[in-house]
């Protein structure tokens, strides 16, 4: 069953044994649960979309491994084609969903993961590659959203993995066996590990000899022993638990992140793809992040259009959409919106055929693409509070407007034209107030700066993949310098 709609995606994981723990909690049944399911959904539109004939073609592909029609979240790039329609069908699920919807790490680690892997082989002489592919043909055959767990939770960040206090600062091998590897530690800003069936672990950047027992990379399962879901808290995210709809803003989607702890946990050597080979740990992320932010000129653009599209619709419903500022306003959060699109496009575009025979991104534009990310989406944060008006911050609550004592009152002053229901306008203020600093803003503002890992990262990127000789020959050149 190479595809799976939304309803057969929630069965599956109503049969896997995940241990999670909601503010202190143990849950028994977190696909049920309150809090959980508005993330679910955004997964399960992934895979129910995969069926529309509409966007079958951005969802779907022929994959190179198995010859058949798999999700796009799970397939090795073989054209430029496929980079470009990344990008195409991250800004669709954006739109659709308005938060993350969680799969894209799937694909950017998968990339990764086919080159490295690749490339160790070459070099060393292991087998890496292969155990990699007969992985990705099981995701791919089951339509598996796999997850990537690659930021450890660090310790005193001025140290290296081995200098820490506490070895588990960094995830590492514990214990070495005839059948595998026991590994511990915990990865945190972990996206969708619940809504996961598998995750890939790997290194969080480059090391030294000294932390050979930290350079590993391996798949497990999301319920494995010894692994333990904390759910991450989010602001307004308890409204999922009241008897409310509009106070939620986005009722139906929802981002989700956890605190991912490896407590013992055991792992067979097939799904191990890297084992002390530091000199290969680096690259791992160095590629996954180039890859992955790529993906965020998608679908931050596609949660900005939905952004816009509410900010405009309140503008009319506040007879303000003809005023030229708020019209200047919205056109500068359209412009903002498609600059970042324009680099997930270009980043795709640009892209090269590895060594390995995939398909990847240019790395450089890759890195600009995220750094635009992380900086217009808060223009387009502070155009969208200065046309929205301090009620974005004020606004009384659903359980007001239904109030039988004070519900008229809220009906009657909380109205802008006099033809549209007060309801309407609430539901719009509160969608705003979702993706900014709501239960989505982890999704929307706090990802576009650390996603992927922070602004530093990226100019550290750039500062070794820009020829700066090229253009100061440039500059040589046509100044008449020797």
């Amino acid at each position: 069953m190479p595809l799976m709609n939304g309803k057969q995606y929630r069965d599956g994981l109503r049969k896997m044994k995940h241990k999670v723990y909601i503010m202190g909690e143990r849950i028994s049944n977190p696909v049920d649960h309150p809090i959980v399911i508005p993330s679910q959904n955004a997964v399960a539109m992934t895979h129910d979309l995969a069926f529309d004939p509409k966007y079958e073609d951005l969802l779907t592909v022929t994959s190179s491994l198995t010859g058949k029609k798999v999700s796009r979240f799970t397939h090795v790039f073989q054209s430029i084609d496929d980079m470009v329609k990344k990008v195409k069908m991250a800004r669709l699920l954006g739109q659709k969903t308005g938060t993350c919807f969680q799969r894209c790490a799937t694909m950017d680690v998968a990339n990764a993961m086919f080159i490295v892997t690749s490339e160790m082989d070459k070099k060393l002489g292991t087998h890496y590659h292969d155990r990699f592919l007969r992985f990705m043909r099981e995701v791919q055959e089951k339509d598996y959203y796999v997850g990537v767990a690659m930021t450890d939770v660090k310790g005193d960040r001025s140290r290296r993995p081995h200098e820490q206090a506490d070895p588990d600062m960094y995830l590492h091998v514990v214990e070495e066996k005839k059948e595998g590897i026991v590994v511990r530690g915990a990865k945190s800003n972990q996206t969708g590990s619940i809504n996961s069936q598998y995750t890939i672990v790997a290194p969080t950047a480059a090391m030294k000899k000294e932390d050979r027992d930290y350079a590993v990379a391996f798949a497990t399962p999301t319920d494995a022993e010894g692994i333990i879901h904390i759910y991450g808290r989010n602001p307004g995210d308890t409204r999922k638990l009241e008897d409310c709809s509009i106070d939620l803003g986005n009722p139906r989607f929802s981002g989700q992140e956890t605190l991912l702890v490896f407590d013992n946990v055991f792992v067979p050597w097939e799904r191990v793809f890297l084992y002390k080979e530091v000199e290969f740990a680096g690259r791992i992320p160095f590629l996954f992040a180039a890859g992955h932010r790529q993906s965020y000129g998608g679908c931050k653009a596609g949660v900005s259009d939905v952004l816009i599209g509410a900010v405009k619709l309140l503008a009319e419903y506040n007879g303000l959409d003809e005023m030229p500022h708020i019209r200047d306003k919205i056109i500068d959060m359209v412009r903002l919106t498609e600059t970042i699109y324009c680099c997930g496009i270009a980043t795709g575009v640009e892209g090269v055929k590895t060594e390995a025979g995939s398909y990847f991104v240019d790395q450089l534009l890759g890195n600009v693409c995220k750094l635009n990310v992380g900086a217009l989406p808060f223009e387009m944060a502070r155009l969208a509070v200065d046309v929205t008006g301090g009620i974005l911050g004020t606004m009384v609550s659903e359980k007001d407007l239904k109030s039988p004592e004070i519900g008229k009152y809220v009906e009657k002053y909380m109205k802008g034209l006099p033809e549209v229901p007060t309801e309407h306008k609430m539901r719009l203020i509160f969608l705003i107030q979702n993706i900014l600093f709501g239960i989505n803003s982890v999704g929307y503002m706090v990802e576009s700066v650390h996603g992927a890992g922070p602004p530093a990262a990226q100019k550290s990127s750039l500062n070794r993949l820009v020829d700066f000789e090229e253009k100061k020959n440039l500059a040589k050149e046509i100044s008449g310098i020797p």
